[in-house]
């Protein structure tokens, strides 16, 4: 097994700036936000006490999308994410949405690894430009989830999908249904 690379560290002054100790200078919330997008994963620490601040920080970048009218979740998601957290019970919900996440991802990983995978096509002139082209609308699909940065493409190239392909994307179909059939019980 491949270790987990390890977070990028930022460190919060007493003054509050937030400081990339990667690069030696400081970040904004923005700036962590393009980390995470990237693939990164990221650790912020408060320098005086230690206390790790990672988890307010993200909430702060999602309720800052939000403010600007990027809708990250549904209200309804949110309205039971505020249920799960005021009841006072151990709630199922922070682990059905990780291991939710971790099944797209998962389904992400699996799509990109067939699209690459060797082929009959693969030598065809162009193959790789219309490969990276789909990996891209992947990401720009997804937000990036799953890692790896990239330029965005407008216009994908489409080619016919090998019968594989299929199968697996009738899979993820099917994930997906479970998971939105799930969520909708959980109303």
């Amino acid at each position: 097994m491949a270790d987990e690379p390890k977070p990028l560290l930022i460190k919060r002054y007493a003054s509050r700036r937030l400081y990339n100790t990667e690069t030696s200078d400081y970040v904004t919330l923005e700036d962590i936000s393009g980390f995470i997008r990237d693939g990164r994963e990221v650790q912020i620490v408060d320098l005086k006490s230690g206390d790790d601040l990672t988890r307010q920080y993200l909430l702060q970048i999602i309720a800052e999308h939000e403010s600007r009218g990027e809708s990250v979740l549904p209200v309804s998601v949110l309205n039971d994410l505020v249920r799960s957290y005021m009841s006072g019970n151990v709630s199922v919900v922070p682990q059905f949405l990780q291991t939710s996440f971790d099944m797209l991802r998962d389904g992400q990983a699996r799509v990109m690894e067939n699209m690459n995978a060797m082929n009959p096509m693969a030598k065809m002139p162009g193959m790789k430009v219309m490969q990276a082209q789909q990996e891209a609308f992947m990401k720009a699909m997804t937000g990036g989830w799953g890692g790896g940065g990239g330029k965005q493409v407008q216009e994908p190239a489409q080619a016919d999908p090998e019968p594989e392909q299929n199968e697996n994307l009738d899979e993820i179909k099917q994930q997906l249904a479970e998971l939105q059939d799930k969520l909708s019980k959980l109303k």
